[in-house]
């Protein structure tokens, strides 16, 4: 099975997340994914929730990748892998907006959009991953439970909550 992997290298600046969508949304059409389907939507919401991450929470620059055309879900040729890896060794800590917060919802909209999602160590820092099978339809789709990876382990689907070595959240 043939697989296309892009990358593009992200400063630690906030302004880099437009041009990383920018980037990112050239390259899926050249995949083939239309710039008005409502994947390459889900997609861009993916991308810019991750790099606004790993360039405001951790301060260092990261790397965008994007692979097409394997991964491991159920889509097989059909699935869209997006990694972005950052220089901090800290794990990603998934908060819980209340009300009209502003801030704490990007790893919450990556749990409910992705087919599956995790991270893990690479290097010295990390990576955080998420898959979206091209063959399921995004709105109302019916998936099955979602694996969470930590650490290179798999997690309950139930607790989607990462927490760090103390055990807090």
């Amino acid at each position: 099975m043939q697989v296309l992997q892009v990358q593009l290298e992200v400063g630690p600046d906030p302004a880099e997340v437009g041009r990383a969508r920018r980037w990112a949304r050239s390259r899926l059409v050249g995949s083939g994914i239309g710039d008005d389907e409502p994947l390459a939507e889900t997609l861009i919401l993916l991308i810019s929730e991750l790099v606004t991450n790993a360039v405001v929470h951790t301060g260092c620059p990261a790397v965008l990748r994007m692979l097409f055309g394997g991964g491991g879900g159920a889509g097989g040729a059909g699935t869209v892998r997006v990694e972005v890896a950052d220089a901090s060794d800290r794990p990603p800590l998934q908060r819980h907006a209340e009300g009209e917060d502003t801030n704490g919802r990007g790893l919450e909209l990556v749990d409910g959009l992705a087919d599956r999602w995790g991270w893990q160590p690479e290097g010295a820092g990390k990576q955080i991953w998420c898959e979206v099978d091209r063959s399921a339809p995004v709105a109302g789709r019916e998936a099955p439970p979602k694996v969470v990876v930590q650490g290179g382990e798999v997690c309950e689907p139930s607790s989607r909550v990462f927490t760090n070595a103390t055990g807090l959240v």
